[in-house]
């Protein structure tokens, strides 16, 4: 009788709680799925391992430091306050100099974001003393967030702006330059960066002279700025990264470089609708974060 009993009340509870912890069960594997699905798209557009240049430092960063565009001691100390104290191969690129490739990763985005905001400021070039910076800024160039804001040189940041030979460009190189940035946007405005207002915009067009200047191909610069755009603006990148995931079934990687960083997909307004796209079709959003400064 007692085991008729027990097995009564066995059934009892599977039959009450079973179907309930099935569909607690269901509930926590869609949520890892879910989760894991966010974490595979954001190591798409910031992968572990980073992005890998075919283009080195050279000798840049003692150029800046030895013409002023970089006080190292302002530099060192920005750092320091956000508690990412530059690492002994970032002071060595500063110092020495380095052969070694250029990679962005996780670790040396915000690093990379100031020291190519540096080259694209000081190197002289057509792109900035012909182009839109002076056009739209006319006697007032220095009241741009990628000119007043740089408060990491020695003195006046105007007084660096497209002074020094950072970057030696040949007028194909230079041309070459020209016609990527000119179609490379980046989501904290509606401006390409061809007109470098904020430091996105002109450290990747320092990043775009290195690259052309050391014979990369138009493709290989779009790829690459691509990568350092979405490091530096991670949180855009994973919306656009998805729409194209559930609109083409493509991957990051899978998207060409000059198609995501167009104004339809990169500028501030082809974002703002990529996620309006998103919201319609009740696609889950990415995890909140803050938003790229555009200062030091």
């Amino acid at each position: 009788m007692k085991k008729i009993v027990f097995f009564l009340i066995v059934g009892f509870l599977l039959g009450y709680f079973g179907p309930k912890l099935t569909l607690q069960f269901k509930s926590s594997s869609a949520a890892k799925t879910a989760e894991q699905e966010r974490s595979d798209i954001f190591a798409q557009i910031n992968p572990e391992k980073g992005y890998l240049l075919n283009s080195s430092y050279g000798y840049l960063g003692p150029k800046m430091v030895t013409a002023g565009i970089i006080d190292l001691n302002k530099f060192k100390n920005v750092y320091a306050q956000a508690n990412q104290a530059l690492t002994q191969n970032e002071l060595n690129i500063l110092t020495n100099g380095s052969n070694k490739k250029i990679a962005i990763n996780r670790q040396n985005s915000y690093f990379l974001l100031n020291f190519f905001w540096a080259v694209g400021l000081g190197n002289k070039t057509s792109i900035l003393t012909n182009g839109d910076m002076t056009k739209y800024g006319q006697n007032q160039v220095g009241n741009f967030a990628s000119t007043g804001g740089w408060s990491l040189a020695a003195g006046n940041p105007i007084d660096y702006y497209a002074k020094s030979n950072l970057v030696s460009l040949t007028p194909a190189q230079e041309a070459k330059v020209l016609a990527v940035s000119s179609n490379i946007y980046r989501p904290c405005c509606n401006n390409p960066t061809s007109f470098p207002d904020c430091n996105h915009g002109m450290a990747l067009l320092g990043l775009l002279e290195v690259m052309a200047a050391q014979g990369s191909s138009e493709n290989q610069m779009y790829e690459a700025a691509k990568y350092f755009n979405a490091f530096w603006f991670p949180t855009n990148y994973y919306d656009l990264a998805v729409y194209f995931k559930n609109k083409d079934g493509k991957s990051f990687a899978e998207v060409p470089g000059e198609v995501i960083l167009g104004k339809d997909y990169s500028s501030a307004t082809g974002w703002q609708n990529i996620k309006q796209w998103l919201t319609a079709k009740g696609i889950e959003p990415p995890p909140s974060s803050q938003g790229a400064s555009c200062g030091v």
